[in-house]
């Protein structure tokens, strides 16, 4: 008899789990969970069966079941709060956030599509017009002038123009910013050049590798700029002698004129000071999108612009003062490739003078060494000043006394 009942005790203790496992052509009940899944479904896919999550899949909300759009309260079933958005769009939501700053409060940022139609259209279009017209210049200007001749007669005599380290200083500058040219050509022109000639693949190994390099070789190209403005600053320094070589327009326009000039002209002191103003801008903005977050640069900037007036003055109003870490980079980028392309065109100039465009100017920062003639007609005020202070190291045949 004890047997019997204790079989029987079992066997009523087992039916809850029975009809728990006993599956059903209706599926689980949900009526007592509003809906949300049952512990049927979690055993089921702990289990690894396949589950029917249509039950969430399809909750996306019933329209018939939103509230009336007058005196709308909020988020109901199938409708959204359109101000809502439009206050984050807009940059006008009462946003509260634990960290990040101000910054962190814009959540929606849509600048994305202005900067890639400015990037893609007034950026690339006039950027290559500026480096295209440049080189066209340059090459008209060479097949009218000609290559620039040492007019007087060649003493054989050379004088040390500049030493070892200061042109180390220009090389890893220039070096530097050759390659950086190049690889930001790559990136900005790549979909548009490089994809259809060599295809998809290619422009992806090219693009991922010019973005390494023009990161990292940045570096020695923000160094080279610090080496040759300690070094060349006080020579170019502007003064009364620059408004005489500016008047004959340095003689390169014309045979046997030179103009008087110390260690360097007007037009090298012009190139001289772009390439530390438009070349600190660069360094700026690239250590700007190097670093986002700790060295954003335009939101400070249109603070202090707006406080100057000047944006008012020419009818822009208040410049944003808030912008989230994508803004600043995508000003940034512009910025960065605006400057880059502006710098690169003087340097094109700057190259056609002291290579082709002018005999023995290359010199001076291959070998440091430029024929005494060369120095007198070029430089003669500072070749003038070494002699009188018996600095002028002279290397060739010794000069006469008619000399």
């Amino acid at each position: 008899m004890r047997a019997f009942l204790s079989l029987a005790l079992c066997f009523l203790l087992a039916l809850p789990a029975m009809a728990q496992d006993t599956p059903t052509t209706t599926g689980p009940d949900r009526s007592v969970t509003g809906g949300a899944q049952t512990l049927d479904d979690i055993l089921a896919r702990q289990r690894g069966e396949k589950v029917d999550d249509s039950f969430r899949r399809d909750a996306t909300g019933n329209p018939d079941d939103a509230a009336g759009m007058a005196g709308q309260l909020g988020t109901l079933g199938g409708s959204s709060d359109a101000d809502v958005w439009r206050a984050l769009r807009y940059g006008l939501d009462d946003v509260k956030v634990s960290t990040g700053g101000p910054e962190a409060r814009v959540l929606i940022q849509d600048g994305g599509m202005n900067w890639l139609q400015f990037r893609k259209g007034p950026l690339a279009t006039y950027g290559a017009w500026l480096l295209g017209g440049t080189v066209a210049l340059l090459a008209l200007f060479y097949l009218i002038r000609g290559r620039i001749r040492i007019d007087g007669e060649k003493t054989g005599r050379t004088v040390t123009r500049f030493q070892a380290v200061e042109r180390f200083g220009h090389w890893l500058m220039a070096g530097s910013f050759v390659v950086l040219a190049i690889t930001g050509l790559l990136v900005l022109f790549g979909r548009m050049v490089v994809i259809p000639l060599l295809g998809h693949e290619a422009f992806s190994t090219i693009a991922i590798g010019s973005k390494w390099v023009h990161n990292n070789i940045s570096w020695a190209f923000m160094i080279g700029l610090v080496m040759v403005f300690f070094m060349w600053v006080l020579h170019n320094i502007p003064n009364r002698t620059d408004l005489k070589w500016l008047a004959v327009g340095g003689g390169i326009f014309s045979k046997g004129v030179h103009p008087p000039a110390k260690k360097f002209n007007a037009g090298q002191k012009m190139i001289f000071w772009a390439v530390i103003v438009f070349g600190a801008s660069i360094s700026a903005s690239g250590l700007s999108l190097l670093f986002p977050f700790e060295l954003p640069m335009f939101a400070k900037t249109f603070a202090l612009l707006n406080q100057t007036g000047l944006p008012q003055a020419v009818g822009y109003g208040e410049l944003p003062v808030m912008l989230a870490p994508h803004e600043e980079m995508q000003l940034a980028t512009l910025w960065h490739s605006i400057m880059a392309f502006v710098l690169t065109a003087i340097i094109l100039a700057h190259i056609y003078i002291g290579s082709v465009g002018m005999e023995g100017a290359y010199d001076a920062m291959g070998s440091g060494e430029v024929e005494e003639q060369w120095a007198r007609e070029h430089h003669g005020l500072w070749l003038k000043e070494l002699q009188e202070k018996g600095e002028a190291p002279v290397h060739g045949k010794a000069a006469t006394p008619a000399e």
